[in-house]
């Protein structure tokens, strides 16, 4: 039996969950799990539905086919896609690696269903790293001078490997509006503080000067906009005033590799939908 998730958005009116399940019944498509948000600020509606399929010969390519017309009666943006298909991820660093070494260890131990084709670094620290677990690691150096040359050959790659998402797991280097653009809703960051209150190089730093008493980390999708984007998943640890900025960021790593974690889990898993600067988020 083969399971498929259906995601969608559209403008919210009665009868949206109706023609859904409709188009399941018509189908023979039972739900495993649904989920679904209407937004009165944007006065959208979201969906997310788990299906099987009995019958073996239903593709996906029948499935879209058969839902398209339900989607265009209803101003749907949708994606139907094998529950079993694992995205591909490519995953950028620079030189501090826990959040690389916490993806690579959980997509090794099943943890995430994802598939990493490479790693794309500014820097050669972790071509060992990658090594150990048998994944291709490209050293692409950058200077201001040579970053739209760095950036195509980024682009050139995500062709090549056919990448759906690209992972900043502590890439520190801003990203260009032509690479934003050209991978719209398909970049996620790991920002090692609270948005907005700590931007830059050196939060910890800045929270250590303002006797913060809780830390936190954001991971959010990459807009052309600065640490912006909308915003997937957060969480805090509790510091005190006794602790060294050296402290705060052991303190912090933890929690920068959880909370990627859990928005790369979320993003493959098709949890997440945009909406407007913000997410909906079928947790």
């Amino acid at each position: 039996m083969s399971s498929f998730i259906l995601t969608l958005s559209c403008p919210d009116r009665p009868g949206i969950v109706h023609a859904v399940t409709a188009y399941l019944v018509e189908n023979n498509l039972n739900i495993i799990d649904s989920s679904q948000f209407g937004d009165p600020s944007s006065k959208r509606f979201f969906m997310r539905v788990h299906f099987a399929a009995e019958t073996p010969e239903k593709t996906v390519e029948d499935l879209r086919a058969a839902f398209s017309s339900t989607a265009e009666s209803l101003s749907m943006d949708f994606q139907l896609v094998p529950a079993s298909q694992k995205p591909r991820v490519l995953i950028m660093v620079s030189k501090i690696g826990h959040c690389l070494n916490d993806l690579l260890f959980r997509q090794s131990t099943g943890q995430l269903a994802i598939e990493i084709p490479l790693i794309v670094s500014n820097h050669p620290d972790f071509s060992t790293l990658a090594a150990t677990y048998n994944i291709p690691f490209v050293h692409l150096p950058v200077t201001a001078d040579t970053k739209p040359q760095q950036e195509a050959q980024i682009l050139e790659l995500i062709r090549a490997h056919n990448v759906d998402l690209v992972v900043l797991a502590r890439y520190m280097q801003v990203l260009s509006p032509t690479l934003c653009e050209a991978m719209s809703g398909r970049i996620i960051n790991i920002h090692h503080s609270f948005l907005p209150s700590f931007k830059g190089a050196k939060p910890y730093h800045q929270a250590y000067d303002r006797g913060v008493k809780i830390i936190g980390a954001t991971a959010h999708f990459v807009t052309s906009d600065l640490d912006e984007g909308p915003i997937i998943e957060q969480n805090v640890v509790r510091v005190n005033h006794a602790m060294s900025p050296k402290e705060l960021t052991h303190a912090g790593s933890n929690v920068e590799s959880n909370v990627l974690a859990t928005a790369v889990k979320y993003v493959t898993e098709r949890r997440v939908v945009l909406n407007g600067h913000k997410t909906v988020v079928f947790n």
